[in-house]
């Protein structure tokens, strides 16, 4: 393994961190395996917080968002995700207010529609359960899950 200066394993952090959000977990296991230990580890860390380079706020709502959108992740899997990956409980529920309630609702309702068409199953009972237990596995609330199925069947 080459050996990274501080000043070196800076530059690296840096370019890590300008190309995506990170956390503050990843990115201190890519110091570890830049060989960087200790007060020097540290430092790089301090430095990348201070000059804004690494914010764990920021990651937070920028997971949380991306999850949303592109994968449609209820909140309950985010959550999950972000906790794994030792984000603060403030940081947290700061990136699940950036989630509006109207859209995540509407998303939930596509979501139900599309499982809905593709499970093929003539008994109602059984089939509500299929699509409520895909939706609930994605991460949304098993009573909002519940009452938009219900919703959806009147």
């Amino acid at each position: 393994m080459k050996y990274y200066s501080i000043s070196e394993a800076l530059v690296k952090a840096q370019k890590y961190c300008a190309y995506q959000e990170r956390s503050h977990t990843e990115v201190r296991t890519k110091l570890l395996n830049l060989g960087q230990r200790g007060h020097d580890l540290e430092e790089i860390m301090t430095t990348l917080i201070e000059k804004g380079f690494l914010n764990e706020e920021r990651y937070a709502v920028a997971y949380a968002g991306g999850k949303f959108r592109i994968k449609q992740w209820g909140k309950n899997k985010i959550v999950q995700q972000l906790k794994m990956r030792h984000i603060s409980d403030y940081s947290i529920k700061r990136s699940m207010q950036q989630i509006e309630d109207d859209v995540y609702r509407n998303t939930l309702k596509e979501l139900i529609k599309k499982k809905w068409n593709s499970v093929k199953e003539s008994n109602q009972l059984i089939k509500k359960n299929k699509v409520a237990r895909y939706c609930i596995g994605r991460g949304y609330e098993a009573e909002l899950v519940w009452e938009l199925i219900e919703k959806k069947n009147e």
